[in-house]
Formats: structure tokens, sequence, C-alpha cells
């Protein structure tokens, strides 16, 4: 990656029927990758419906933990909020010198995998996570590990 510096245009950003509001940037450690952190707010009601996330760039633990995090809340699901969202940082992704994106989910979580695949998402592999990933845990589920090019 060419830049991992934080960039102020990016802790709010506007779209159609979103924007992301910054919660929080994080400049990582030796492992964890730097990250931005927003708010999802629908921007007719002005409700926050949810939280996402990129870490900026790649290394062995992004692989199964992802560069993007998105959670909707429950009463705000079924609306592709995590899509649009996830759409919507793709750019920030490439303006911070990212060619692409690792996404990762668990197996069985089909409403985030579907997420994946609606925004261009292709499948690398589905395996477990190795012992040696800094947040593994005995019991944990396959991974599905996915890649956008941006």
């Amino acid at each position: 990656m060419q830049n991992n510096a934080f960039k102020k245009e990016f802790y709010s950003v506007d779209g159609g029927v979103l924007s992301l509001r910054l919660i929080e940037k994080v400049e990582g450690s030796e492992n964890e990758l730097p990250f931005y952190w927003w708010s999802i707010v629908e921007n007719e009601s002005g409700a926050t419906v949810g939280k996402i996330s990129l870490r900026l760039g790649h290394n062995y633990h992004s692989y199964w933990n992802g560069n993007v995090g998105y959670e909707v809340d429950e009463p705000y699901r079924g609306h592709h909020y995590a899509a649009i969202a996830l759409k919507m940082i793709l750019p920030l992704a490439q303006a911070h010198g990212m060619d692409h994106l690792i996404i990762s989910c668990d197996e069985d979580n089909a409403a985030s995998y579907k997420t994946i695949e609606r925004c261009g998402g292709h499948l690398l592999e589905i395996s477990y996570p190795p012992k040696d990933w800094i947040y593994y845990r005995p019991g944990l589920p396959p991974k599905r590990i996915y890649r956008i090019e941006l």
C-alpha cells in the first residue's frame, strides 16, 4: 500500500441513501492494520442503521480478518444497507493505494456472503483459520475468503 495515513475527507462520507460518519480511527499495531470505523446512517430518517470498518493494507492476519467489517442492526436488515455501505468505501480503499480488498465471513453467514458477492467479491476459498492467526480460538467456524478488485 502506498499511503496508509488517514484522510480527513473520509471522516464523513455522503451517499445517496446512506452516509458514513466516523466513530473512530485506529492506528493499528504490529499485527493489526490501521482502520476507519463508521456509523452507517440512513439519510432520510437520520437513523444509525449499523457500522462498517475499512482496514488499510494487507498482512497475514488481514487475510482471515478481511479489510472490511460490517453489521446492520436487526430492524434495518433487508434493505441492502451493508452492500450500499461497502460500495461506498471501495473508492476510499483505492484512495489509500489499495488495488483489492479481502473480505471474510463465517461460512454459514449467508447474508454476509451474499452482500460480498453482490459487491463483486470472488470466492478464493473456504477454510479454517490457522492457529497462528491473531484472533484464533478453538472452535472457530470455517471462513469464506473473498477478493474484490478495485
